[in-house]
């Protein structure tokens, strides 16, 4: 006797929450354990020690695709790997993510730059030094630990350069 399973045996992404802050941790084990995973991820630039650093970040944070084929592969390790909270599903049945939305967000993860902390024109506010508390815009990064702002003095903008550690974006 000779049962096709058809369409139900092709792979398809499903989407996996993980505990928080433990996407990283969750991705690694399911790769380890045999699954094809995919975590997007995208490069953005913060300030941290007064110095412009680029970190990853998740795109969806606590949230990654793998890619399971229906009554094929082993569901049941998804619940006790590390890092996993659960599969998500509406009601008791997981929902596949179309293969053609994973390819365009692989696609334009691929096509953007890293993201810039502070950007030309933002609206900044200094919180250290002699001009604590005085709203600027901000101009231009000048090397790793400072910025170029523009301020308004007596009526007229005026250029300043401070370090990037005595600003914060405005809120």
């Amino acid at each position: 006797m000779n049962l096709e399973i058809g369409a139900e045996a092709a792979p398809q992404w499903y989407l996996v929450q993980s505990k928080p802050r433990q996407a990283e941790r969750a991705a690694v084990n399911l790769v380890q354990q045999g699954y094809s995973v995919f975590h997007p991820q995208l490069m953005v630039e913060r300030i941290r020690r007064g110095r412009r650093v680029v970190v990853e970040e998740s795109l969806f944070p606590n949230y990654l695709f793998i890619c399971l084929r229906r009554w094929v592969d082993n569901w049941y390790p998804l619940r006790s790997t590390r890092g996993v909270a659960r599969l998500v599903a509406f009601g008791r049945e997981p929902l596949p993510v179309e293969g053609a939305l994973i390819e365009e967000i692989r696609r334009r993860l691929e096509a953007r730059p890293a993201q810039s902390a502070l950007s030309p024109g933002q609206k900044v506010e200094i919180i250290e030094g002699p001009f604590r508390g005085l709203e600027a815009i901000f101009k231009v990064h000048q090397g790793e630990r400072r910025a170029q702002l523009l301020i308004e003095l007596l009526h007229r903008q005026v250029t300043l350069t401070i370090p990037i550690a005595d600003i914060r974006r405005s809120a």
